[in-house]
């Protein structure tokens, strides 16, 4: 007997919505992020009574609690997703996890409270970044990961934008209220949403089919497990990536790990790594330096997250689009190649008035546009590589195929990076100063081209010949 359709299946299933669906989730989880980040300093110090002097360490404290909580996790998102036949369920254990860590850091009165309630968050970020990725993946297909991905992170930098801003004014005007019943709020819808949302696959189970080409589900799988049936399909090409029998559990538990003897996927996620890491130490370092150099309150220091952020609206879809069509090597070697002049320039970056200030966000909005063409090409180049594993290895990856774990990798990377960041900012700040910090950070960034320009690849069309 035929299930009777959900309602509303054909709207709910469609594309449009459901990378609106993953877009939203997203946001939600990087503005509950991006909230007390600004805030951070004058919470420890307002609110826990802290000295000035170990400010900038507690804070790098918390920020690295959300991250490495989040790294940690990413990989057992991964495991955890593919156990379902369907996303949805992880999907919505992430939202009501994120809920609980806004009302205990916003309410928390005590130092462990709020590493408690980062822990948390990050648990919930690192399984919300693991889904949501899969799902993407899952909807638009490998060919054009670098377009959406650059389109949705676009839109949700605007969460990552509007918290700081958002969170100094509430936080300013009316303390820890307002930027609680902001986060509540859009969680309420966000969750709604993922409610809604039905995945390409589960659509097809009742007999839908939309005519996207985005929609993989069935024909992806029996065109794996056609090439396996066949070994004649098997190419020379193929052959090479072919993973032989008898590996370890580990492996055969979670086999993108084998995908980690190609150099390729190795850089691509050194530069998740390290991309994250600049991102981190620049919010760890930020809001100290607005209060330090030039004695801004909690509103004003929210707005100089400003020109990071903005850029990544204009230039996310622009750089997403250029990656699918051009290969990651060619925004790798630029993105990074320029963001060592750039981080060399923050070392004029001095204590002042309005000129000084103009100056630092004029270095701040080229280090943002920099980092924003960065964000698409890492998880392409990821996910060309896995997609070459799995095809001569349809069976190895199982009937979900390999994203929810390279969505978990890169994810595990990228809040690695993010933990590092601040760690590395407070340690470096207070042992030889703001500018000498940001000598370490352009030498990352002169490594990570070097890497890109010999380890990525090029135009889509040479990568498959190799």
């Amino acid at each position: 007997m035929t299930k009777a359709a959900p309602w509303g299946l054909t709207w709910r299933s469609k594309t449009p919505f459901i990378m609106t669906t993953v877009a939203l989730g997203l946001f939600t989880d990087l503005f509950l992020y991006g909230l007390p980040v600004p805030l951070l300093p004058y919470i420890l110090e307002d609110r826990l009574r802290l000295p000035a002097t170990e400010i900038q360490n507690h804070s790098s404290s918390l920020l690295a609690a959300h991250a490495v909580s989040a790294a940690v996790f990413c990989p057992i998102a991964g495991i955890l997703t593919d156990k379902f036949s369907a996303r949805k369920v992880p999907y919505l254990t992430g939202v009501l996890a994120l809920l609980l860590s806004a009302v205990l850091f916003f309410l928390g009165g005590n130092m462990t409270t709020l590493v408690i309630a980062r822990v948390l968050q990050g648990i919930s970020g690192g399984l919300v970044w693991t889904v949501s990725q899969a799902i993407l993946i899952d909807t638009v297909g490998a060919e054009n990961v670098g377009k959406a991905t650059g389109s949705i992170y676009g839109t949700i930098s605007i969460g990552v934008l509007a918290a700081p801003v958002l969170g100094g004014i509430l936080y300013h005007r009316t303390g820890v209220a307002g930027p609680l019943a902001l986060g509540c709020s859009l969680l309420g819808v966000d969750l709604i949403m993922r409610l809604l949302m039905v995945e390409k696959k589960v659509a097809v189970e009742f007999g839908f089919s939309d005519g996207d080409p985005a929609e993989r589900g069935q024909h992806s799988e029996d065109a794996h497990n056609e090439g396996a049936e066949n070994p004649l399909l098997k190419t020379p090409q193929n052959q090479a990536y072919v993973i032989p029998p008898e590996q370890p559990l580990v492996i055969r538990s979670y086999p993108i790990l084998y995908c980690f003897k190609d150099v390729r996927m190795l850089t691509a996620n050194w530069i998740t790594l390290v991309q994250a890491t600049l991102l981190g130490t620049l919010d760890a370092t930020v809001p100290t330096v607005g209060e330090e150099y030039y004695d801004l309150n909690s509103l004003q220091a929210g707005l100089l997250f400003i020109p990071i952020l903005l850029p990544v609206l204009a230039i996310g879809p622009v750089a997403g689009w250029m990656t699918d069509r051009q290969g990651p090597k060619t925004i790798v070697v630029w993105g990074f190649g320029l963001l060592v002049p750039i981080f060399i320039l923050l070392r004029i970056v001095q204590p002042g008035g309005l000129t000084q200030i103009l100056i630092y966000c004029i270095i701040l909005t080229l280090c943002g546009t920099c980092l924003a063409a960065t964000n698409p090409p890492a998880l392409v180049e990821s996910t060309l590589v896995t997609e070459k594993y799995h095809k001569a290895n349809p069976e190895m990856f199982g009937p979900n195929g390999p994203y929810a774990q390279i969505s978990s990798i890169t994810g595990f990377m990228y809040n690695a990076g993010t933990a590092l960041g601040p760690l590395l900012a407070g340690a470096l700040k207070n042992a030889v100063g703001y500018g000498n910090m940001n000598l370490v950070t352009a030498a990352l960034s002169l490594i990570t081209a070097l890497l890109g320009f010999f380890y990525t690849g090029g135009k889509p069309v040479d990568m498959d010949r190799k």
